[in-house]
């Protein structure tokens, strides 16, 4: 039964994509820069994690796609967020933690967590939306704004031409652009999370980690988030942990399954959900266990 509902979900998924490419529905998209495809984003060799003298990382080896969405899934404990905040130096901000092995950004090839690079530099690359919203306590312009001026963009005509971009892609433009100047906390959950959506891709990243993004929000702002995270895979690549096996198999292309801090299995979603190669993946999409 539930490969049965994981094939329609993506069936439905894929119709849905079809139809928005035919008619042109995503009439944001020229707001954003199309970018070419690549194969890999990002390539991870042999990392592993610790938490002071707790490893929670073991030697994980993955490829992420580049403008595809690569949904993480897994028990509470596996690993998935610690992972998730180790492509974009989360860590650095606790002395005791320590990484081995490499995470290599392309095309340029570095090692997002070499000790020699700046983590200020890879958080502008790979922006990150949290499980909870968290607006700064700020006007809902000065939130998106916030890392455009920690970049060195002063020009105002500029900022607001940026705010009004990055509002526009989060689907949230016509619902704040007269209240630009009211404080974030005045939106709703849902808005937000769309809000914190903006603040991200005002950098223009390249890749956007999303940690169980709609698990405070309601269906309807659910929703509004997923449909909102299938168009940025048009112009970024989408990396996202989600405990909803639904939402993993409406919203990925590849899926990677993770158990005790090890990456168990990974591939394209619709063989994760229906044909997975290793028992415990199968036993995890099927309700067996976790």
């Amino acid at each position: 039964m539930v490969r049965n509902l994981a094939i329609k979900t993506l069936s439905m998924v894929q119709k849905k994509l079809k139809e928005d490419q035919e008619d042109d529905s995503f009439n944001r998209k020229n707001s954003m820069p199309k970018k070419e495809p690549e194969d890999i984003k990002l390539e991870v060799k042999d990392l592993s994690f610790f938490y002071g003298n707790v490893q929670a990382l073991k030697n994980i080896n993955i490829k992420i796609p580049s403008y595809q969405i690569t949904a993480i899934i897994g028990a509470s404990g596996c690993g998935k967020t610690t992972f998730l905040r180790c492509i974009n130096r989360m860590h650095d901000l606790y002395s005791k933690n320590g990484y081995s092995g490499k995470i290599i950004l392309y095309p340029d090839g570095i090692n997002i967590i070499d000790k020699k690079v700046d983590p200020i530099s890879i958080r502008m690359r790979a922006g990150m939306v949290f499980q909870k919203p968290n607006p700064f306590p700020k006007s809902i312009y000065e939130n998106v704004a916030y890392g455009l001026k920690i970049k060195g963009i002063k020009d105002k005509k500029t900022l607001d031409e940026k705010v009004e971009w990055a509002l526009r892609a989060s689907a949230l433009w016509e619902e704040v652009k007269d209240r630009l100047k009211e404080n974030a906390y005045s939106l709703s959950g849902g808005q937000q999370q769309r809000l914190c959506i903006a603040r991200a891709i005002a950098m223009d990243p390249e890749v956007l980690l999303f940690d169980e993004p709609t698990s405070a929000l309601d269906p309807v702002s659910t929703s509004k988030i997923e449909e909102l995270i299938l168009e940025l895979k048009q112009h970024t690549t989408v990396i996202i942990v989600t405990h909803n096996m639904q939402q993993a198999a409406r919203i990925s292309d590849y899926t990677a399954f993770m158990h005790l801090g090890e990456l168990v299995e990974f591939g394209r979603t619709e063989k994760i959900f229906t044909n997975p190669s290793n028992k415990l993946t199968e036993d995890y999409i099927t309700g067996r266990f976790g």
